[in-house]
Order: C-alpha cells, then sequence, then structure tokens
C-alpha cells in the first residue's frame, strides 16, 4: 500500500508540472501574438494615415491593452486633448459616465442660453399619488394642466383664473412662490420682486397634486429667470429640491418627467405597521411595477389593493371609497384607488384607441364606469365631477418665455 501511495503522489506532481508549464507556455504564446498582431495594426494604422496615434489607446507591455484595443469607442475629456485618463474604459452601457464627459464638452454652449429673462410661463401636469400599494413612492402624470406664469415687477402680486381660484393663499406662502425661492437659492442669487399668475385646471386639494403642481412650475419658473441650469444625470437635482419641499417623490416626480414614476389626511394613519401587513405591500407594489412595465392591466386590479393607507382613510374620511371601487371594477374598470389623500378615487379602464370622441363607445368601458363611480357616490350622499382623462407622459415644461429661447438659426418646441 504504501508503495502504491508514493507512485500516485509522484504521477500527480508530473500531472501538475506538466498543467503549470503548459499554461505558462500557452500565456508567453498568447502575449507573442497579441504584441505581433498589435504591431502589425499599429503599422497599418500610420500607412493609412488616420490622423490619430495609436499607441494612446494601449500599451504593448500590458496584457490589458487588448480589452482597450478592441472597444469600439471612446469618449474623451474635453478641454484637455487627451483620453478622460490613461486606463479608463467607457462602456456602452456606461450612460451617466458618457453623459458626465459629454456635459464637460458642452459647457461653453450652455453659458449661450443661460442670460436671466423677464418672464416665462410653465406648463404642468396634475398627478396621481400612491396608486394602492405605492405610498409615497409611486405615481403617475395625467392630463390635466395648470399653467403658471411669473415675471419680473416692482410689485409682489399673485393672481389666480380657474378651479381653486378663490382658496388659493395670495401670499409668501404660496407653493409657487416657494419653488421659485428655492430655484434662486440653488442659483446663489437673490430673488427679484415677481408677479404671478395662475391658471389652474387641476382639482384644488382633491387628490391630485395642485401643490405639487405648484412646486414644480414654481422651481422651473424660478430656474428659468435666474438664467440657471441644474444636473440631472446622477443627481436630478431638480427633483432633489421639488422633493424637499413637498416632503415625498411620489407627486412631484411625474410632473417633472411625466408618465409613471417610482419614487392632512395623513392624522388618519397610525405612525407603525404590522410586518404582515408590511410585506403584503411590498408584494403588492413589486407587482404593480411588474404588471405597468409589461401592459398587463389584467393584473392591476390585485395589484393596487393595500394595507397602509387606503383602509385606514376609508373608515375614518372616505366611506364611499371601496363602493366606488368596486362599482368601477364591475362595470369594467381594470382597477380603482385613492387618488393621493384623496377624496378622489381614480379608475383605469382599457380599450380606447386614438381619440375617444370618433371610436363606438361599447367598444370603450369608459362611460359605463364613469356613470357606476357616480352611482356609488351619490348612495353615500356626495356629489363631485367626474372626469374622463388620459395618463400623460410629458410632465412639466417651459411653453413662452421672454427673451425666446429661439433664434434665426435655431427653433425649439412651439418656438420658445
Amino acid at each position: 500500500m504504501a508503495s502504491s501511495s508514493s507512485s500516485s503522489s509522484s504521477d500527480n506532481t508530473k500531472l501538475v508540472v506538466t498543467a503549470v508549464g503548459a499554461a505558462l507556455a500557452g500565456a508567453s504564446i498568447s502575449l507573442a501574438i497579441s504584441q505581433f498582431l498589435f504591431g502589425k495594426r499599429r503599422r497599418s494604422d500610420h500607412d493609412h494615415n488616420h490622423g490619430y496615434d495609436r499607441s494612446t489607446f494601449y500599451n504593448p507591455s500590458s496584457t490589458r491593452s487588448l480589452m482597450r484595443e478592441s472597444r469600439t469607442s471612446y469618449i474623451f475629456e474635453d478641454g484637455k486633448g487627451e483620453a478622460a485618463g490613461s486606463n479608463s474604459i467607457v462602456f456602452p452601457h456606461n450612460h451617466e459616465e458618457k453623459m458626465r464627459r459629454l456635459v464637460a464638452a458642452r459647457a461653453a454652449i450652455e453659458e449661450d442660453n443661460s442670460l436671466p429673462r423677464q418672464s416665462v410661463t410653465v406648463r404642468v401636469p396634475a398627478t396621481s399619488a400612491n396608486m394602492g400599494p405605492g405610498y409615497d413612492t409611486i405615481g403617475m402624470a395625467v392630463d390635466l394642466w395648470s399653467e403658471v406664469t411669473v415675471e419680473r415687477s416692482d410689485t409682489f402680486e399673485i393672481t389666480a383664473e380657474g378651479d381653486g381660484a378663490d382658496k388659493m393663499p395670495t401670499d409668501e406662502s404660496n407653493y409657487m412662490v416657494v419653488g421659485v425661492k428655492a430655484a434662486f437659492q440653488a442659483a446663489n442669487k437673490p430673488m427679484p420682486t415677481l408677479k404671478y399668475h395662475v391658471v389652474s385646471r387641476i382639482p384644488f386639494a382633491r387628490g391630485l397634486g395642485s401643490s405639487s403642481a405648484g412646486i414644480v412650475a414654481g422651481i422651473i419658473a424660478g430656474l428659468i429667470l435666474a438664467g440657471h441650469r441644474l444636473p440631472c444625470w446622477g443627481s436630478e437635482a431638480l427633483l432633489q429640491i421639488a422633493a424637499g419641499i413637498e416632503g415625498h417623490p411620489d407627486n412631484v416626480a411625474p410632473a417633472i418627467y411625466g408618465g409613471i414614476q417610482t419614487s392632512d389626511a395623513r392624522g388618519v394613519l397610525q405612525p407603525t405597521i404590522t410586518r404582515t401587513d408590511a410585506a403584503f405591500n411590498i408584494g403588492r407594489a413589486s407587482w404593480l411595477v411588474l404588471a405597468l412595465c409589461l401592459g398587463n392591466l389584467d393584473n392591476l386590479k390585485w395589484a393596487v389593493q393595500d394595507k397602509m393607507h387606503q383602509p385606514q382613510r376609508a373608515k375614518a374620511l372616505y366611506k364611499y371609497l371601496y363602493p366606488m371601487v368596486q362599482a368601477a371594477e364591475d362595470a369594467g374598470a381594470t382597477c380603482a384607488y385613492l387618488s393621493g389623500a384623496g377624496p378622489t378615487v381614480m379608475a383605469i379602464t382599457g380599450g380606447a384607441s386614438g381619440d375617444i370622441f370618433a371610436q363606438r363607445t361599447k367598444e370603450r368601458s369608459d362611460l359605463a364606469v364613469a356613470k357606476a363611480m357616480m352611482r356609488a357616490a351619490a348612495d353615500f350622499g356626495m356629489r363631485g365631477k367626474l372626469v374622463v382623462t388620459s395618463v400623460s407622459n410629458e410632465g412639466a415644461r417651459v411653453v413662452k418665455v421672454e427673451p425666446p429661447f429661439s433664434s434665426g438659426d435655431i427653433t425649439y418646441r412651439d418656438n420658445i
């Protein structure tokens, strides 16, 4: 047995030595081949006069040069005349790094369009927050719009027309003014005396983000008037400022970006929840995001279920909530939920194609759902206004500015 073990050990040693030798030989051959190919390609590039020295792309003494040589593109650090770090690699999926380096190249261009303006008008959408389980984190932009005009003036003034005009604060507590102040603070510039005018088409204090609309419109207006721009890639500075004022991002994020974003009625909510309820909401929120990403409307009915805020608010404030949800679903809605902190109940329907007024009513469910919800509300003595609208993929934007950004050579949308 001893002799057999010794022989086996000797054979294993020989195998290890052979394997190591083969690996070293293979590495040496690979390095020699790569150096030969690099040298050949380098001479070929020089002969064809490509206009740059390939030696800046690789170092033949390093095995890592193969990766740098074989990349499809390289982004240069503008203003320095050389690559951004001799060992740095920018892959196609490194979007933020690409944008960071492109921003460096465009710094001078930014200055051309960052002059202070005299007046500006910002159009901002309504938003529906929470969407069931996404408490303070998920919201979507809705195709209802308000317009805010801010201009330099000798006297401070706030005027308004439209929904809730008589209820809006007309002093500096107005969220528009708070947003403008935040913008001038970000620009590190003194805030001038300004005049504000609002055309409100967003139901005021009804769970459709009217306060968030004021915040976002004020910040954007202030930035334009101040001639200041904020970084977006990697920091989302505008969102950070708006969420800091509002206290949560679920309304301001879709108000800024449009679409669906994941980011006093509170008095009826408890400061803590059970682990079971927390797990339930995490699961439903995940299901909601997945259903929206896949466009699976059939799953929304269960995805908008929630145990964190809707049951509590229904019990204390909105007795009609769940009867209206049930009525909407029975009439053909894919789902229904309490919008924001209420009192609005939002139902999502399908079947619409193009302009709904050019489509046969029986192909759509919105009208039947609307009537069913109104009947359910009436059973609780509630009278309200029903609005048929759609999700907006567009967020807040400037629609008018003086002096304009458009010039003889460049024309922006709506000729602003």
